[in-house]
């Protein structure tokens, strides 16, 4: 469980300018001055014991924008473990996860979804658009993450979404302005800021870098604030509704999108065949699903050397995951047309 830093007498930076520290401070829980554009956020993974309080609150939060803004980050980040599996390449997040993050003083469930894309050709596309709309509904709080410098044709796109949802549901809204670590400059923020805040008028704008972890702990005191009071639903350790065999299969995808190239990625998936676990060993089968032939092979690698890479990769961080030595077998399969077809992604776990 990660402990987040609440210094509430933090100081802003010397450095800001005053036109920095004075802007949206009118009507508004934030300023830029608390948005710190700090170092200040979390702090070292510790395992305190938690209580909760008789006046806990609990409540949804959804996180949603567009590939590869770095959602996935941000939730592994907030709970001090990899829930969510990231790499450069947009759309590795395929489905909704639950992030638990669970303190005294209540619970807040973060629902990371798939990065939104305005072109949804292919039946995977459509069915990771769908998980993330639907992840907009029924929540708490609604976060819309977008990057530090200028909106794309999709957070415009997203935009339009996010304000259908507020119109009809009425839903907090928080802009998230993520990776102020690469285009933070005051020159660039400020303008930028200001355009956010007047086109959506979000109840909370913050910048942060979910990276580095920088003004997390404005994010979740401003979340605490925000969601209602209610008693927790899930256990206090535990940090995600899905299976071990689900985060198996993620960890192993991860591995093979951060080796492979740009476009191969989107045309595997992997399926855990057997996962059997004893007091101080877990064997694992994992299928990894290729479309063509040729993908087999580049898969495989040069007499199986980058299949091996990704098993052995894989395997450090599933015996971090379960504490425990790992038998990892891996293989490949050629499915034509799996990705563009319903009935195939269904038995593989694309559900809606």
């Amino acid at each position: 469980m990660t402990e987040i830093n609440r210094d509430e007498d933090q100081q802003a930076p010397a450095d800001l300018t005053e036109d920095l520290q004075a802007a949206f401070t009118k009507g508004r829980a934030l300023d830029l001055a608390s948005f710190g554009i700090t170092d200040e956020g979390l702090v070292e993974s510790q395992e305190p014991v938690i209580e909760f309080d008789d006046n806990a609150y609990f409540g949804h939060v959804t996180i949603i924008g567009r590939p590869n803004v770095g959602k996935s980050t941000l939730l592994n980040h907030i709970l001090g473990e990899k829930i969510s599996i990231t790499s450069r390449k947009p759309q590795t997040t395929r489905h909704q996860v639950l992030g638990i993050f669970s303190e005294n003083e209540g619970q807040m469930v973060f629902v990371d979804t798939p990065g939104i894309h305005k072109k949804a050709n292919k039946a995977l596309n459509k069915y990771m658009n769908r998980a993330a709309t639907q992840g907009m509904k029924d929540v708490d709080v609604l976060v819309w993450m977008v990057s530090a410098g200028q909106l794309t044709e999709e957070d415009e796109y997203i935009g339009e979404l996010v304000a259908k949802v507020k119109a009809e549901s009425d839903t907090p809204l928080i802009i998230l302005v993520n990776k102020i670590d690469k285009n933070g400059s005051h020159e660039v923020l400020l303008p930028y800021l200001s355009n956010l805040q007047a086109k959506y008028n979000p109840d909370h704008l913050i910048p942060v870098s979910a990276l580095q972890s920088r003004n997390l702990d404005t994010l979740l005191n401003v979340l605490r604030s925000m969601l209602p009071k209610g008693k927790p639903f899930f256990d206090k350790e535990q940090l995600t509704d899905r299976t071990l065999r689900f985060l198996a299969a993620e960890r192993i995808r991860e591995k093979l999108t951060r080796q492979l190239g740009d476009e191969l990625p989107h045309e595997l998936t992997v399926e855990i065949e057997a996962f059997k676990e004893d007091d101080d060993l877990a064997h694992i089968h994992g299928l990894i699903l290729v479309e063509r032939s040729s993908q087999k092979s580049i898969v495989i690698g040069k007499r199986g050397a980058r299949l091996k890479r990704v098993g052995s990769d894989a395997r450090v961080e599933l015996e971090r995951l379960l504490g425990k030595k790992v038998m990892l077998e891996l293989w490949v399969r050629v499915k034509s047309g799996w990705s563009d077809d319903e009935r195939a992604l269904q038995s593989l776990g694309y559900v809606d």
